[in-house]
C-alpha cells in the first residue's frame, strides 16, 4: 500500500494555493515521490526533518524558496500542516509553532 498525502484543512489548502505555480509544481513532484516511495526513503534535497515529529518539503524555484511542513500519521498518511514562502536562512520558529499547534488536530 502506498502512502497518501493529505491537506489538514482549508486554511492549509489556501496556503498551498497562494504559492507561485513553480512552487506548486515542485510540491506535486515531491509529494508524488513521498506517496510512491514513503517518507523514510525521500531525503534531502526534497525533504528534511525539523524535529518534534515534523518534516519539511523543500521547494526551490525561480521565485525563491518555499516550504511545506508535514507529519506522518496513522494509516500511511502524510498530513500537510503549513505551507509558506521562506524569507530567512532558517525555518522561522513562528512557522514551526503554527505547525505544532495544527499537529494537535492530527490522529498520529
Amino acid at each position: 500500500m502506498n502512502w497518501e498525502v493529505c491537506i489538514l484543512n482549508d486554511e492549509v489548502n489556501r496556503e498551498l494555493e497562494s504559492l507561485d505555480i513553480a512552487f506548486k509544481a515542485k510540491f506535486l513532484h515531491i509529494t508524488t515521490l513521498l506517496e510512491r516511495f514513503g517518507p523514510n526513503n525521500v531525503k534531502e534535497p526534497y525533504c528534511k526533518p525539523l524535529g518534534k515529529k515534523l518534516w519539511e518539503i523543500r521547494m526551490k524555484a525561480q521565485p525563491g524558496i518555499a516550504r511545506a511542513i508535514y507529519v506522518t500519521a496513522k494509516g500511511k498518511k502524510i498530513v500537510i500542516l503549513h505551507a509558506f514562502v521562506k524569507k530567512t536562512q532558517k525555518t522561522p520558529q513562528k512557522a514551526i509553532a503554527l505547525a505544532l499547534k495544527r499537529l494537535e488536530e492530527v490522529d498520529l
